[in-house]
Protein backbone atom coordinates (compact mmCIF):
# COMPACT_ATOMS: atom_id res chain seq x y z
CA UNK A 1 0.00 0.00 0.00
CA UNK A 2 1.52 3.48 -1.28
CA UNK A 3 1.78 6.30 1.05
CA UNK A 4 -0.79 9.39 0.52
CA UNK A 5 1.38 12.08 -0.70
CA UNK A 6 2.19 15.16 1.46
CA UNK A 7 -0.50 18.20 0.63
CA UNK A 8 0.62 21.89 0.90
CA UNK A 9 -0.45 25.15 -0.47
CA UNK A 10 -1.36 28.57 0.07
CA UNK A 11 -4.40 30.22 1.04
CA UNK A 12 -5.20 33.76 1.33
CA UNK A 13 -7.89 35.24 3.42
CA UNK A 14 -9.51 38.02 2.81
CA UNK A 15 -12.81 40.78 3.89
CA UNK A 16 -13.74 43.86 4.93
CA UNK A 17 -12.83 45.48 7.97
CA UNK A 18 -14.19 43.45 11.16
CA UNK A 19 -15.54 40.40 9.36
CA UNK A 20 -13.41 37.86 11.35
CA UNK A 21 -10.43 37.14 9.38
CA UNK A 22 -7.80 37.13 12.32
CA UNK A 23 -10.15 35.45 14.89
CA UNK A 24 -10.55 33.05 11.96
CA UNK A 25 -6.80 32.53 11.45
CA UNK A 26 -6.18 32.11 15.32
CA UNK A 27 -8.93 29.07 15.57
CA UNK A 28 -6.94 27.18 12.47
CA UNK A 29 -3.82 27.64 14.29
CA UNK A 30 -4.66 27.65 18.03
CA UNK A 31 -2.48 30.56 19.13
CA UNK A 32 -2.94 33.97 19.26
CA UNK A 33 -0.81 35.24 16.26
CA UNK A 34 -3.26 37.79 15.37
CA UNK A 35 -4.46 40.76 17.09
CA UNK A 36 -8.09 40.90 17.83
CA UNK A 37 -10.11 44.33 18.91
CA UNK A 38 -13.96 45.55 17.84
CA UNK A 39 -12.11 48.45 15.73
CA UNK A 40 -11.46 48.55 12.00
CA UNK A 41 -8.26 47.85 10.38
CA UNK A 42 -6.70 46.20 13.36
CA UNK A 43 -4.90 44.12 10.99
CA UNK A 44 -2.21 46.32 8.90
CA UNK A 45 -0.13 43.45 7.69
CA UNK A 46 -0.24 40.26 5.89
CA UNK A 47 -0.10 37.79 8.80
CA UNK A 48 1.23 34.22 7.91
CA UNK A 49 -0.34 31.36 10.17
CA UNK A 50 0.89 27.97 9.45
CA UNK A 51 -0.91 24.72 9.79
CA UNK A 52 0.41 21.55 9.82
CA UNK A 53 -0.95 17.69 9.80
CA UNK A 54 1.04 14.58 9.71
CA UNK A 55 -0.39 14.81 6.14
CA UNK A 56 -0.30 18.84 4.48
CA UNK A 57 0.66 21.54 5.49
CA UNK A 58 -1.33 25.05 5.00
CA UNK A 59 -0.26 28.46 5.09
CA UNK A 60 -2.87 31.18 5.72
CA UNK A 61 -2.14 34.63 4.83
CA UNK A 62 -4.44 37.17 6.71
CA UNK A 63 -4.88 40.36 5.24
CA UNK A 64 -6.01 44.01 5.95
CA UNK A 65 -9.12 44.41 6.15
CA UNK A 66 -10.17 46.03 2.50
CA UNK A 67 -11.45 49.57 3.01
CA UNK A 68 -11.39 53.18 1.09
CA UNK A 69 -7.90 54.52 2.05
CA UNK A 70 -7.71 58.23 4.05
CA UNK A 71 -4.26 58.40 4.19
CA UNK A 72 -0.45 56.64 3.17
CA UNK A 73 -1.11 53.89 5.89
CA UNK A 74 -4.66 52.88 4.35
CA UNK A 75 -2.76 52.61 0.84
CA UNK A 76 -0.28 50.27 2.00
CA UNK A 77 -3.01 48.60 3.71
CA UNK A 78 -5.15 48.07 1.00
CA UNK A 79 -2.04 46.93 -1.55
CA UNK A 80 -1.08 44.62 0.78
CA UNK A 81 -4.03 42.73 1.30
CA UNK A 82 -4.73 42.33 -2.87
CA UNK A 83 -1.66 41.65 -3.59
CA UNK A 84 -2.16 38.18 -1.00
CA UNK A 85 -4.51 36.84 -3.93
CA UNK A 86 -1.92 36.41 -6.38
CA UNK A 87 -0.01 33.18 -6.59
CA UNK A 88 -2.53 31.47 -3.50
CA UNK A 89 -3.96 27.91 -4.29
CA UNK A 90 -7.24 29.54 -3.02
CA UNK A 91 -8.71 32.38 -1.45
CA UNK A 92 -11.23 32.38 1.17
CA UNK A 93 -13.45 35.54 0.77
CA UNK A 94 -15.19 36.09 4.75
CA UNK A 95 -18.36 37.96 5.18
CA UNK A 96 -19.79 38.90 8.22
CA UNK A 97 -23.94 37.23 7.78
CA UNK A 98 -25.07 39.83 10.36
CA UNK A 99 -24.37 42.57 7.83
CA UNK A 100 -26.20 43.21 4.19
CA UNK A 101 -23.70 42.83 1.06
CA UNK A 102 -22.29 46.49 0.86
CA UNK A 103 -20.10 48.40 -1.73
CA UNK A 104 -16.86 47.11 -0.06
CA UNK A 105 -18.41 43.60 -0.68
CA UNK A 106 -18.62 44.28 -3.90
CA UNK A 107 -15.05 46.32 -4.29
CA UNK A 108 -13.71 43.25 -3.32
CA UNK A 109 -15.78 40.72 -5.22
CA UNK A 110 -14.72 42.80 -8.76
CA UNK A 111 -11.20 42.06 -8.04
CA UNK A 112 -11.86 38.75 -7.42
CA UNK A 113 -13.81 38.11 -10.66
CA UNK A 114 -10.57 38.94 -12.39
CA UNK A 115 -8.81 35.67 -10.78
CA UNK A 116 -8.58 32.90 -12.82
CA UNK A 117 -7.84 29.11 -12.29
CA UNK A 118 -7.38 29.74 -8.23
CA UNK A 119 -10.69 28.29 -5.57
CA UNK A 120 -12.34 30.92 -4.17
CA UNK A 121 -14.07 30.19 -1.11
CA UNK A 122 -17.69 32.24 -0.08
CA UNK A 123 -17.30 31.98 4.08
CA UNK A 124 -20.78 32.90 5.63
CA UNK A 125 -18.98 33.90 9.27
CA UNK A 126 -20.40 34.81 12.12
CA UNK A 127 -23.22 32.21 11.26
CA UNK A 128 -24.35 32.54 15.42
CA UNK A 129 -25.43 35.67 14.97
CA UNK A 130 -28.13 34.48 12.34
CA UNK A 131 -31.40 32.94 12.54
CA UNK A 132 -30.97 29.96 10.57
CA UNK A 133 -34.27 30.68 8.35
CA UNK A 134 -31.79 33.42 7.20
CA UNK A 135 -28.73 32.03 5.94
CA UNK A 136 -30.24 31.13 2.84
CA UNK A 137 -31.27 34.76 2.58
CA UNK A 138 -27.64 35.64 2.86
CA UNK A 139 -26.25 33.43 0.62
CA UNK A 140 -28.32 34.24 -2.11
CA UNK A 141 -27.09 37.98 -1.90
CA UNK A 142 -23.67 36.83 -2.87
CA UNK A 143 -24.30 34.72 -5.38
CA UNK A 144 -25.47 37.57 -7.96
CA UNK A 145 -23.03 39.01 -9.66
CA UNK A 146 -19.84 37.25 -7.94
CA UNK A 147 -17.65 35.03 -8.94
CA UNK A 148 -18.63 31.00 -9.34
CA UNK A 149 -17.50 30.12 -5.61
CA UNK A 150 -15.92 26.58 -4.80
CA UNK A 151 -17.64 26.59 -2.25
CA UNK A 152 -19.79 28.12 0.24
CA UNK A 153 -19.42 27.60 3.82
CA UNK A 154 -21.35 29.26 6.73
CA UNK A 155 -19.16 28.98 9.63
CA UNK A 156 -18.30 31.02 13.09
CA UNK A 157 -14.77 31.17 13.42
CA UNK A 158 -15.46 32.19 17.41
CA UNK A 159 -17.18 29.22 18.00
CA UNK A 160 -15.35 27.17 15.62
CA UNK A 161 -18.59 25.82 14.19
CA UNK A 162 -17.53 24.33 10.64
CA UNK A 163 -14.46 25.09 10.52
CA UNK A 164 -13.04 21.73 10.77
CA UNK A 165 -14.78 20.94 7.95
CA UNK A 166 -13.63 23.94 6.13
CA UNK A 167 -9.91 22.95 6.54
CA UNK A 168 -10.46 19.43 5.38
CA UNK A 169 -12.21 20.85 2.17
CA UNK A 170 -8.84 23.14 1.11
CA UNK A 171 -6.63 20.46 2.48
CA UNK A 172 -8.63 17.82 0.10
CA UNK A 173 -8.27 20.54 -2.95
CA UNK A 174 -4.21 20.84 -2.60
CA UNK A 175 -1.48 19.44 -4.49
CA UNK A 176 1.08 17.36 -3.64
CA UNK A 177 3.91 19.58 -2.19
CA UNK A 178 6.84 20.46 0.38
CA UNK A 179 6.73 21.12 3.98
CA UNK A 180 7.61 24.99 4.13
CA UNK A 181 7.84 24.95 7.87
CA UNK A 182 8.69 23.22 10.63
CA UNK A 183 5.87 21.23 12.07
CA UNK A 184 5.37 23.40 15.23
CA UNK A 185 5.69 26.56 13.78
CA UNK A 186 2.52 28.72 13.97
CA UNK A 187 4.03 31.51 12.09
CA UNK A 188 6.55 33.25 9.68
CA UNK A 189 7.08 36.58 11.63
CA UNK A 190 9.43 37.43 14.15
CA UNK A 191 8.95 37.45 17.59
CA UNK A 192 9.36 41.19 17.54
CA UNK A 193 6.96 41.40 15.90
CA UNK A 194 4.41 39.23 17.17
CA UNK A 195 5.32 41.31 20.41
CA UNK A 196 4.96 44.32 19.19
CA UNK A 197 1.04 43.53 17.78
CA UNK A 198 -0.09 42.61 21.30
CA UNK A 199 0.78 46.06 22.69
CA UNK A 200 -0.68 47.54 20.23
CA UNK A 201 -3.67 45.68 20.54
CA UNK A 202 -3.77 46.30 24.56
CA UNK A 203 -4.06 49.79 23.27
CA UNK A 204 -6.67 49.13 20.96
CA UNK A 205 -8.53 47.59 23.60
CA UNK A 206 -8.40 49.77 26.04
CA UNK A 207 -8.42 53.77 24.52
CA UNK A 208 -11.28 55.33 22.21
CA UNK A 209 -11.52 58.58 20.48
CA UNK A 210 -9.11 58.97 17.82
CA UNK A 211 -5.97 56.90 19.28
CA UNK A 212 -6.03 53.58 18.16
CA UNK A 213 -5.64 54.24 14.24
CA UNK A 214 -2.51 56.79 14.99
CA UNK A 215 -1.17 54.34 17.19
CA UNK A 216 1.78 52.10 16.48
CA UNK A 217 4.61 50.17 18.15
CA UNK A 218 8.22 49.41 17.79
CA UNK A 219 9.90 47.04 19.87
CA UNK A 220 13.37 48.95 21.13
CA UNK A 221 15.02 46.09 22.26
CA UNK A 222 14.47 42.40 23.53
CA UNK A 223 17.17 40.68 26.11
CA UNK A 224 17.32 37.73 28.39
CA UNK A 225 18.21 38.90 32.31
CA UNK A 226 18.26 35.35 32.98
CA UNK A 227 17.39 31.74 32.07
CA UNK A 228 13.83 32.49 33.51
CA UNK A 229 13.31 36.26 32.38
CA UNK A 230 13.56 38.35 29.34
CA UNK A 231 13.26 41.92 29.37
CA UNK A 232 11.81 43.70 26.60
CA UNK A 233 11.70 47.74 25.92
CA UNK A 234 9.15 49.39 23.34
CA UNK A 235 7.79 52.37 22.19
CA UNK A 236 3.93 53.57 21.49
CA UNK A 237 4.21 55.85 18.80
CA UNK A 238 1.13 58.40 18.01
CA UNK A 239 0.69 61.40 16.34
CA UNK A 240 -0.28 64.20 18.84
CA UNK A 241 0.58 64.95 22.39
CA UNK A 242 -3.07 64.77 23.17
CA UNK A 243 -2.85 61.13 21.94
CA UNK A 244 0.18 60.59 24.26
CA UNK A 245 -1.80 61.90 27.27
CA UNK A 246 -4.64 59.44 26.78
CA UNK A 247 -2.43 56.05 26.72
CA UNK A 248 -0.53 57.35 29.70
CA UNK A 249 -3.32 58.23 31.45
CA UNK A 250 -3.67 59.69 34.97
CA UNK A 251 -0.81 58.98 37.08
CA UNK A 252 0.29 56.41 34.09
CA UNK A 253 -2.65 54.38 34.91
CA UNK A 254 -3.28 53.57 31.64
CA UNK A 255 0.20 52.61 30.13
CA UNK A 256 0.38 50.52 33.31
CA UNK A 257 -2.99 48.50 32.16
CA UNK A 258 -1.76 48.10 28.90
CA UNK A 259 1.58 46.51 30.00
CA UNK A 260 0.21 44.27 32.40
CA UNK A 261 -2.46 43.20 29.95
CA UNK A 262 0.44 42.63 26.63
CA UNK A 263 3.07 41.13 29.55
CA UNK A 264 0.43 38.17 30.34
CA UNK A 265 0.22 37.24 26.39
CA UNK A 266 3.84 38.31 25.99
CA UNK A 267 4.76 35.48 28.41
CA UNK A 268 2.51 32.82 26.92
CA UNK A 269 4.32 33.76 23.90
CA UNK A 270 7.61 33.18 24.92
CA UNK A 271 7.09 30.25 27.47
CA UNK A 272 9.12 32.73 30.13
CA UNK A 273 8.79 35.76 32.92
CA UNK A 274 8.83 39.23 31.07
CA UNK A 275 10.23 42.46 32.31
CA UNK A 276 8.32 45.06 30.03
CA UNK A 277 9.45 48.76 30.27
CA UNK A 278 6.82 51.29 27.33
CA UNK A 279 7.65 54.56 26.52
CA UNK A 280 5.11 56.56 24.23
CA UNK A 281 6.45 59.10 21.98
CA UNK A 282 5.24 61.33 19.37
CA UNK A 283 5.44 61.43 15.34
CA UNK A 284 3.59 63.60 13.64
CA UNK A 285 1.77 62.63 10.79
CA UNK A 286 3.67 59.61 10.51
CA UNK A 287 0.97 58.04 8.74
CA UNK A 288 1.15 60.15 5.57
CA UNK A 289 4.84 59.92 5.60
CA UNK A 290 6.34 57.27 3.49
CA UNK A 291 9.67 57.18 5.33
CA UNK A 292 7.93 56.72 9.08
CA UNK A 293 5.80 54.12 7.37
CA UNK A 294 9.26 52.09 6.24
CA UNK A 295 10.54 52.77 9.66
CA UNK A 296 7.90 51.71 11.48
CA UNK A 297 7.57 48.29 9.60
CA UNK A 298 4.98 49.27 6.58
CA UNK A 299 7.04 48.68 4.09
CA UNK A 300 6.40 48.30 0.07
CA UNK A 301 8.88 45.17 0.60
CA UNK A 302 6.29 43.49 2.06
CA UNK A 303 3.70 43.17 -1.30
Amino acid sequence: MTEAPFKSGFVTIIGRPNVGKSTLLNRIVGEKIAIMSDKAQTTRNKIQGIYTTDSAQVVFIDTPGIHKPQNSLGDFMVKSAFSALHGADAIWFVVDASMPRGRGDDFIINRLKEIKNTAIYLLINKVDLLAPKDLLNVIASYQEDAPEWAEVFPISAREGDNVSELLDNVVAGLDEGPQYFDADQLTDHPERFVIGELIREKVLQLTRQEVPHSVAVVIDKISRESEEKIHIQASIVVERPTQKNIIIGKQGTMIKEIGTRARKDIERLMGDKVFLETWVKVEPRWRERPQALQTLGYSEDDY
